[in-house]
């Protein structure tokens, strides 16, 4: 029933690791700060809680603040979940119309610390993220500080493959095996479970594609067809490419897309179609079921480079980075090119 491979050792755009490290030892080993696309405006049915939480995932505290505010769960929301693993800081908005606020620094605890709160007119929609901020500390690194200031100068300018973080797939690709199952007709995911099915099946097309690329080192230089677009808005650019386009590209300021799968016609045509339209053929079952979900087709990046990155060395092996990345993309796309990340106690389900 398999059609596919789950493959997570998808190809390397600069020669791999340049040895290993130790990843998530201790909790404030990995430190993400969620950014917002807006100012709260201080006015407002809904309240907004910017929480910090260490060990706690997003779904545990906004129940938290709903039964702290006397609500429904329903009336708590947020843009995006947030690793379990790691200290991590993010925007809960809950539903308060025509009531006070209460006391948010209440529900402080080892765990759980309110860092600010104020009103807003809107309540905050899943996806109404900016992007995140990155503060990652990795230990024993193996490898040398000369090699890695190299390979990290390499990165902050040039970018890596955008590919979607091993988390989205599951434990050894699992939501693959059960996306394929789902489109076979011989599973029936609940509805909550769908979507994330759904998500892996087009995360693992857009990662095969993107590796092909690597592989043929075509990644980063327009290929004929290409649809060219921006890695933090999603916006694309639609005209025959230029002198000037083709700057922006090897500049880093615009990078070429490839496909998120579904339905409609694919914006790229000749070479760079071809291309996508083999790999297609290829995992029919998961193409042709995306297609019938009624997902539309559109376009992701295929270079991500790090905004503001910055590395220094704390102490003998211990090498503390630091980056922001825009929405929906992975920190461990990153550091997969620089060094093998041997995880600690604690596991990363990238921010999004």
């Amino acid at each position: 029933m398999n059609q596919v491979s789950y493959t997570p050792a998808w190809a390397f755009a600069w020669g791999g690791p340049l040895g290993q490290c130790q990843f998530k030892s201790l909790p404030e080993d990995f430190i993400v700060e969620e950014e917002l696309p807006f100012e709260p405006d201080g006015e407002g049915e809904h309240a907004y809680i910017n929480v910090q939480k260490t060990g706690e995932n997003t779904d545990w505290v906004a129940g938290q603040l709903a039964r702290f505010a006397g609500v429904k769960r329903s009336a708590v929301s947020y843009a995006g979940r947030k690793d379990r693993h790691g200290v991590t800081r993010q925007w809960f908005s809950v539903w308060l119309p025509g009531q006070d606020s209460p006391e948010w620094s209440e529900l402080n605890s080892e765990s759980l610390v309110i860092i600010s709160a104020t009103r807003h007119g809107k309540k905050l929609k899943t996806g109404a993220l900016k992007g995140n901020r990155f503060l990652i500390t990795l230990r024993e690194v193996g490898a040398s500080k000369e090699s890695l200031d190299t390979r990290l100068n390499q990165v902050s300018q040039q970018g890596v493959p955008n590919y979607f973080g091993e988390q989205r797939f599951g434990h050894e690709g699992i939501n693959i095996d059960r996306a394929l199952l789902m489109f076979s007709g011989s599973f029936r995911a609940h509805r909550n479970k769908r979507s994330m099915y759904l998500s892996a099946a087009r995360s693992w097309l857009f990662n095969q594609i993107v590796a092909e690329r690597v592989e043929k080192q075509s990644w980063l230089s327009y290929q004929d067809g290409d649809v060219p677009g921006f890695q933090d808005s999603g916006s694309l650019i639609l005209r025959d490419h230029d002198d000037l386009l083709m700057a922006r590209i090897r500049s880093g300021e615009v990078s070429l897309t490839a496909p998120l799968w579904g339905r409609g016609e694919l914006l790229s045509s000749s070479d760079c179609r071809k291309m996508e339209e083999d790999i297609a053929g290829r995992n029919l079952l998961l193409t042709e079921g995306l297609e019938k979900e009624g997902l539309k087709q559109e376009r992701r990046a295929i270079r991500l480079i790090p905004n503001g990155m910055s590395w220094q060395w704390l102490e003998g092996d211990i090498l503390q980075l630091e980056f922001s990345l825009p929405k929906g993309c992975f920190a461990t796309a990153v550091l997969r090119e620089v060094l093998e990340c041997i995880e600690g106690r604690f596991d990363e389900n990238t921010a999004e």
